[in-house]
C-alpha cells in the first residue's frame, strides 16, 4: 500500500474533478486562451458548474465556505486541477485569491472576513497582493520601501509595487507597507486591505511578461499608492505582524504551486510519451531512440520523488508542522524538474513543441517563471542549508523522518 493511501472520498472527488476536467476544460482551453469577453463568460459558466458539482474553492474549508478538507487531499485534487493552467480559476482555487482568502481567514475580523472574505470564497469578487517592489528585492522583504503613515484614525499609503498580479480589476489589495521603520526589520511592516477605488491607487499597467500582458486575474500590474488613505480597522493582523502574515501566507502558496505543477508535468510526460510512440524517424519510432527512452525514465523517476516530497510535506502540515525546510526544499526542486520535463516534451514534439497546436508552449512559458516567483530557487536553497547546517552545528543532526 502506498505511504500516503488516498481516502476513498478523495478518490472519490479526485475522479468527479478529473471527470470535469475531461468534459469541460480541456476541450475549451482554446477559447480560454484568447482572454476575450467570450472567455470571461465561459469562465463564469464552468465556475458555476463546479459550483454545482460540489468542487468549489477545494483550498479553503467549509466554514469558510469551501470545500477543502486539508493538505493531503488537496494535493490530490490539485494533480488533476494543476493540468491545465485555466482550471485554478475555474474551481475558484487561483492565486492570489487563494493566498489572500487564507490569511483573512486565519487573521481577518470578523468584519474583514464579512465585507472580504466571503465574497472572495464565492468568486463574486477578485483580490490582489501587493508586495513585491520594483526599487528592491522581492526576494529580501525586509527591504520594501511603501510607507503607510497613522494619520488620525487612518493610514496614508504611498509606494510603487509591481507584480501585483491580478490587480486588474480586482475589488481590493493586501498591501505590505512599512509601519514602523525605527522596530526591527521583521516587526517594521504591517499588511493593510486596500479596496481597489480608494482615491490614490492607480493599478498603472499589466506588465507584459515573456510576450504575454494577460487580462484580470492573469496579469501582473504595477501599481501606484500615493497619499492613499485608508481606515485603521483594514489592519490584518495587528501592525507589525505583515512579515509574519507573509510567511503565513507564502508557504501554503509555494506548496500550492508545486502541487499544480505535479499536473503539468504529469501532462506534458504523457504528450511526450504518446508523441514518441507515433512518431517515425530514421526507420522507426522516435520511442525506440535510446535518448527519448533516457528521457522518459529521468522524467518518470523525477516526477515521482517531487511527487512524494509534495505529499510529504503536505502530511507534515496537515499534522501541524511549518515544514519549512520540506516547503522550500520543494520549491526549487520540483521548479526544475517543471521546466525539465516540459523541455524534452517540447523536445520530442520537435517543431510542433514551438506551435500552440499544445499546450506545451504555453506551460514552458509559464514554468520558467516558477523559478523566480514565490522566492527564486537560490534563496530556497540558502534557507535549506542554513536549517540543516544550523541543526548540525546544534549538535542535534538532520533527518528527515
Amino acid at each position: 500500500m502506498s505511504l500516503f493511501a488516498i481516502e476513498p472520498d478523495v478518490r472519490a472527488t479526485r475522479a468527479r474533478v478529473r471527470a470535469f476536467m475531461e468534459e469541460h476544460v480541456y476541450p475549451n482551453e482554446p477559447a480560454l486562451e484568447r482572454e476575450d469577453e467570450a472567455a470571461d463568460s465561459l469562465i463564469r459558466e464552468l465556475q458555476e458548474r463546479a459550483r454545482e458539482q460540489g468542487l468549489w474553492a477545494p483550498h479553503i474549508e467549509p466554514d469558510a465556505g469551501g470545500s477543502g478538507r486539508g493538505f493531503l487531499a488537496y494535493a490530490y485534487l490539485n494533480e488533476e486541477i494543476g493540468r491545465s493552467a485555466w482550471a485554478q480559476l475555474i474551481f475558484g482555487c487561483q492565486a492570489p485569491d487563494a493566498g489572500n482568502s487564507e490569511i483573512l481567514h486565519l487573521f481577518g475580523t470578523p468584519e474583514q472576513k464579512e465585507r472580504w472574505l466571503r465574497p472572495l470564497v464565492a468568486g463574486e469578487i477578485r483580490s490582489f497582493f501587493s508586495m513585491t517592489e520594483p526599487e528592491v528585492s522581492g526576494s529580501d522583504p525586509t527591504g520594501l520601501r511603501t510607507r503607510a503613515v497613522r494619520n488620525g484614525e487612518g493610514w496614508v499609503i504611498d509606494g510603487h509595487k509591481w507584480f501585483s498580479s491580478g490587480a486588474d480589476g480586482a475589488a481590493f489589495g493586501i498591501v505590505m507597507a512599512v509601519t514602523d521603520p525605527d522596530a526591527p526589520p521583521h516587526r517594521r511592516m504591517s499588511q493593510i486591505i486596500v479596496p481597489a477605488d480608494t482615491e490614490g491607487v492607480e493599478v498603472v499597467r499589466p506588465i507584459t511578461t515573456m510576450g504575454h500582458a494577460g487580462r484580470g486575474w492573469t496579469t501582473h500590474c504595477e501599481v501606484r499608492y500615493t497619499g492613499a488613505r485608508v481606515p485603521l480597522e483594514n489592519t490584518l493582523g495587528e501592525p507589525g505582524d505583515g512579515f509574519r502574515i507573509a510567511q503565513k501566507r507564502l508557504g501554503p502558496g509555494r506548496i500550492h504551486h508545486v502541487m499544480r505543477w505535479l499536473g503539468q508535468m504529469q501532462r506534458a510526460f504523457e504528450l511526450m510519451c504518446r508523441r514518441a510512440l507515433e512518431r517515425e524517424v530514421f526507420g522507426g519510432p522516435l520511442a525506440e531512440k535510446q535518448t527519448i527512452q533516457n528521457w522518459i525514465a529521468d522524467s518518470a523517476a523525477e516526477i515521482q520523488a517531487c511527487r512524494l516530497l509534495t505529499l510529504d510535506t503536505a502530511h507534515r502540515i496537515d499534522a501541524g508542522d511549518e515544514a519549512r525546510v520540506e516547503v522550500s526544499l520543494i520549491k526549487f526542486y520540483a521548479a526544475r524538474v517543471l521546466h525539465d520535463v516540459i523541455d524534452r516534451a517540447i523536445q520530442t514534439h520537435g517543431a510542433l513543441g514551438l506551435t500552440d497546436e499544445t499546450p506545451l508552449a504555453r506551460m514552458y512559458r509559464d514554468a520558467r517563471g516558477a523559478r523566480i516567483y514565490d522566492g527564486p530557487d537560490e534563496v530556497h536553497r540558502m534557507v535549506v542549508s542554513r536549517r540543516i547546517l544550523k541543526a548540525f552545528a546544534d549538535g542535534d543532526g538532520w533527518s528527515f523522518t
